[in-house]
């Protein structure tokens, strides 16, 4: 039976902003980032939800937990898996992109080729290289469809573990360019049916378009 799948990045943080490299470092959102969470609990308050889950970081489980809220879903409710976490980085994990660019030329320019057997230099944790966090991330998201065959499910994540889901629905290999957005709060929806994800809408953030107007207003 095919699985419905909402998969969502994680609202803002200070560190998004910034463009400061995250990987397994857990922060929060910011002021953005909960609007952001907000805005999208609304917009799926009348969604069919039969579970819904998070990474366990805790950007991620902030908005899953905003979605709980305005779903009847009590905040406790919301599955946290391990395996939805964003790739590690090692060593650049807290760094700015310009900074790892500048201590780490080639490393940086590895990454930035799409090297995807790469692995950065391990810091408080041991990176992952892009295949092996393709793999992680996609085992994981298939293992919670599999839970739910024939119900919706909402899972919380990161803008890596949507970029692989995008890749591995499409047919889009790993070492090809990034050619698509993966914005915070948007709402991406898949189908997962006889072991394969298939896409079905992408990058829906009509809902964060009022949080626009209210600024200007």
């Amino acid at each position: 039976m095919t699985t419905s799948i909402l998969l969502i990045r994680h609202g803002e943080t200070a560190w998004n902003a910034v463009r400061r490299l995250q990987g397994h470092i857990d922060i929060p959102l910011n002021d953005e980032g909960q609007r952001q969470a907000e805005a999208l609990a609304r917009a799926l308050a009348d969604e069919p939800l039969h579970a819904i889950i998070s990474s366990d970081l805790q950007r991620a489980l902030q908005t899953a937990q905003a979605v709980a809220g305005h779903h009847g879903h009590p905040a406790r409710t919301v599955q946290q898996d391990v395996q939805l976490r964003e790739r590690c980085y090692g060593v650049f994990e807290g760094m700015l992109y310009a900074d790892i660019e500048r201590t780490y030329p080639a490393e940086f320019a590895a990454w930035q080729a799409r090297d995807i057997d790469a692995v950065p230099p391990a810091g408080a944790r041991v990176a992952e290289s892009f295949r092996q966090f393709h793999d992680r991330c996609t085992d994981g998201i298939a293992a919670w469809a599999e839970r739910h065959p024939g119900q919706t499910i909402a899972i919380v994540a990161h803008g890596g573990v949507l970029e692989c889901a995008y890749r591995a629905a499409t047919g889009m290999t790993l070492d090809s360019p990034r050619d698509f957005q993966v914005k915070n709060a948007g709402i991406n929806r898949f189908t997962f049916d006889n072991g394969k994800l298939a896409l079905k809408h992408w990058g829906d953030t009509a809902h964060l378009e009022q949080l626009v107007l209210d600024d200007i207003i």
